[in-house]
């Protein structure tokens, strides 16, 4: 499957759930990605429904059956856990894995995403809890985010980026806590995407 293929498929798969089943035209396909001409369009369908990914309803729209909408989750791999508070060491495999929707969080590739079981308060104004499911994603960060971050190469924290004085700093959304500012190196692991609630609010 092309990369541009499975753009296709998401955006039917998101439609279908946000409208009750129905996939989009044709025309719907084509003004969401731009495209110049409805033939790539109905090519790119015709190859999904030949890798059984789709099937022509009888009102002509490509789409999938209902049921293959609602089964179309994907397992979320959680990461042991990470600190809310000061950092700590993480394993790098994955504890568990949690079936959820990726089209919630507007994930458009959910092979870039992954979780990490939230430990600590010192997130707790921007509500994330302790025990909480943090949902990341690798992408670049930009000042105002939150992210996974490992700091001077040996420890994991969820905070907010922020530039100060024209250098990376950690925040924390509790007053209770300081800023963390690396001595060495700084490496954003991912980018906070939402939160999956588990802890008791």
């Amino acid at each position: 499957m092309t990369e541009r293929q499975e753009e296709i498929l998401n955006f039917i798969l998101t439609h279908q759930r946000e409208q009750g089943g129905i996939p989009p035209s044709t025309r719907d396909i084509q003004r969401h990605f731009k495209l110049s001409s409805q033939t790539t369009v109905v090519r790119a369908l015709r190859s999904l429904a030949a890798r059984g990914s789709l099937e022509q309803q009888a009102n002509g729209a490509w789409g999938l059956r209902a049921k293959e909408v609602q089964a179309h989750l994907f397992e979320l791999p959680i990461y042991g856990t990470i600190s809310a508070g000061l950092p700590s060491w993480q394993d790098e495999q994955p504890k568990e894995r949690f079936g959820f929707d990726p089209a919630v969080f507007g994930i458009k590739r959910p092979d870039r995403a992954w979780g990490l079981e939230v430990r600590g308060d010192s997130m707790i104004d921007a509500h994330i809890l302790d025990g909480d499911i943090a949902v990341l994603e690798r992408k670049e960060a930009r000042a105002g985010e939150i992210v996974a971050a490992l700091v001077d190469d040996t420890a994991t924290t969820l905070k907010r980026l922020l530039k100060v004085g024209g250098r990376f700093v950690l925040h924390p959304e509790n007053k209770r806590y300081r800023d963390i500012v690396p001595e060495r190196h700084l490496e954003i692991q991912g980018v906070l995407l939402g939160v999956i609630s588990r802890a008791r609010r």
